[in-house]
């Protein structure tokens, strides 16, 4: 029969004791930090919630992304042909250098901005101008222009974020007839992931912040 240890267990300095505490909680942190990394940044949609009516030669400047650089301008002008024989009010979209708006060259070289509805897919290969016109009210003759009798509809914007694309959207109505066309922002959107496609009209959902137009607060998270 072997005889029992006589050994006990030794005791450990305070001094080893914290040094090892350290070691532990060194090791926690590092293994929270790598897996921080490891999960994907997670795509969000920043709403902005709004009312603006744009008048008779008024024009508004969109800031998508609220850095106080302008993105897009709206505007609703007059317009004559040279030999002021033809007179019409406009309403349509300018965008800054390197932004894009989903949209189209009419026979005759006429750019029209693209009236998009709810649910349309807003990325990807989708046309790009530089701008375009959304409604045209002649002072004879027909009012063309997609958003002609069409309601609150979308425009599909492509802007850059310190270098990088991102897509979003405003929901604009433009309606009227010549001296008389006003144009109403009532709301804009865009993705923060770059090159992320976004819905038209998306505004709902567990990655939608969304904030009041004029300010920089976050308002609520994943309702309007």
């Amino acid at each position: 029969m072997k005889p029992q240890s006589s050994r006990t267990p030794s005791k450990l300095s305070d001094s080893v004791r914290r040094q090892l505490d350290m070691y532990a909680l060194a090791a926690s942190a590092a293994g929270v930090g790598i897996l921080a990394l490891s999960q994907p940044a997670e795509a969000k949609i920043v709403y902005t919630k709004t009312h603006r009516v744009i008048g008779l030669n008024q024009h508004y400047r969109l800031d998508l992304n609220h850095d106080k650089v302008t993105d897009f301008i709206l505007t609703n002008s007059t317009w004559c042909t040279d030999d002021f024989m033809f007179f019409a009010q406009r309403a349509g979209v300018s965008a800054r250098p390197g932004n894009g708006v989903v949209g189209y060259i009419k026979s005759g070289g006429w750019v029209l901005a693209s009236a998009l509805q709810t649910g349309q897919r807003i990325g990807g290969n989708r046309q790009l101008q530089e701008g375009g016109i959304m409604l045209s009210a002649p002072s004879f003759g027909t009012d063309w222009g997609q958003w002609y009798k069409a309601g609150n509809r979308y425009l599909g914007l492509k802007f850059e974020i310190k270098g990088k694309i991102h897509f979003g959207w405003a929901r604009v109505s433009a309606a009227g007839k010549y001296m008389s066309v006003e144009m109403t922002l009532t709301g804009y959107a865009y993705e923060t992931t770059p090159k992320k496609a976004i819905i038209a009209g998306k505004t709902k959902g567990p990655d939608v912040t969304t904030v009041q137009s004029g300010s920089l607060g976050r308002l609520a998270l994943g309702r309007k």
